[in-house]
């Protein structure tokens, strides 16, 4: 039996392997609390960590209970932000939370992270989740809704009610269906998805989209980018229509250059980049989830425990299910 005082943890060691482990159960710093992990989602931005290897517990997408006997939010409800923000450099006092100048703490990327029983949290990252929720849904608060919403909502201030506009999502994983609902709960009917996963295309059939035929050059006034793949980029550079605008949402460690021939040259187009979301639009996505609840449930797929999470891991990078939850 695992001693109270440590708790059990995975570690991506590199090459694809992950292992599992015990570790002390962490000192809190002031200002500082332990979570106790419920679920943590799978990210498709952890294949490089995957990869590559860590020295931090990975695991981003946490969702978990307060459990610090004495304090104010003990026994809370909480997902946990990613970035550790200041509050008062200019981006933090300008609302953006999650652009913050000061640092560029990102709990499961640079400190560890909620594949494991316990983490660390700063206070501030703390974000209440309502009774009302259930546990298996509320870590897609975080990437899911809150990366995906975001994104629309940046989309929609420049281009304003998307209703009636041509609308393309490439990438039909967790993000890229978190763009297609709530994109619809905002009364967008028609939406356009690709992705060269026939599994993940039909998938987003089933929640009501469009399926692109690539073999035509159609033109699109807005173009969500949730794949990160360069030639996804380039081929949204050729897709926009003039006057329109393409987010880019997915990631690629890798530099993606941008080639000015004429048609980057001769047509106005915003190219826009939106990360995570500030923790001021935390309670419009608890609005969302709610009012969404069953189309997000279908995206949440698989419950995985620690002892399956190499093998989940595996399967979730081959694209062979959508969001599974690591439940604890």
């Amino acid at each position: 039996m695992t001693p109270a005082s440590h708790f059990r943890h995975a570690r991506f060691t590199g090459d694809c392997t992950v292992e599992l482990t015990h570790s002390p159960i962490p000192q809190v710093l002031p200002g500082e609390v332990i979570v106790s992990v419920r679920r943590t989602a799978l990210c498709g931005s952890d294949n490089r960590l995957w990869r590559d290897g860590a020295v931090q517990i990975p695991g981003h997408e946490i969702f978990g209970v307060v459990e610090q006997a004495g304090h104010m939010r003990h026994g809370e409800r909480v997902c946990v932000y990613i970035p550790v923000y200041c509050g008062y450099c200019t981006a933090c006092t300008r609302g953006h939370t999650q652009s913050c100048t000061t640092g560029s703490v990102l709990i499961g990327w640079n400190r560890d992270g909620g594949f494991g029983e316990y983490v660390r949290v700063p206070e501030q990252c703390l974000l209440p989740v309502p009774d009302h929720i259930e546990d298996r849904l509320a870590p897609l608060l975080l990437d899911t809704i809150g990366t995906s919403a975001h994104a629309v909502r940046t989309v929609q201030r420049l281009l304003g009610d998307l209703n009636s506009q041509r609308i393309l999502i490439t990438g039909a994983g967790p993000i890229g269906m978190g763009v297609l609902i709530a994109l619809q709960d905002s009364g967008c009917e028609k939406v356009t998805v690709y992705d060269p996963n026939t599994s993940r295309s039909r998938f987003a059939e089933n929640l009501g989209a469009q399926l692109l035929d690539d073999h035509t050059n159609q033109q699109f006034d807005a173009i969500f980018e949730c794949s990160g793949a360069h030639a996804a980029r380039d081929d949204a550079i050729t897709r926009v229509a003039a006057g329109g605008a393409v987010v880019l949402i997915g990631e690629n460690s890798t530099p993606w250059p941008i080639q000015e021939g004429p048609v980057f040259r001769r047509k106005d187009f915003a190219l826009l980049r939106s990360f995570y979301f500030p923790v001021s639009e935390h309670n419009d996505n608890i609005a969302l989830l709610l009012r969404q609840q069953k189309l997000y449930a279908k995206i949440a797929d698989t419950d995985v425990t620690l002892d399956q999470l190499a093998a989940a891991y595996r399967q979730f990078v081959a694209g062979e299910t959508m969001k599974p939850l690591l439940t604890l």
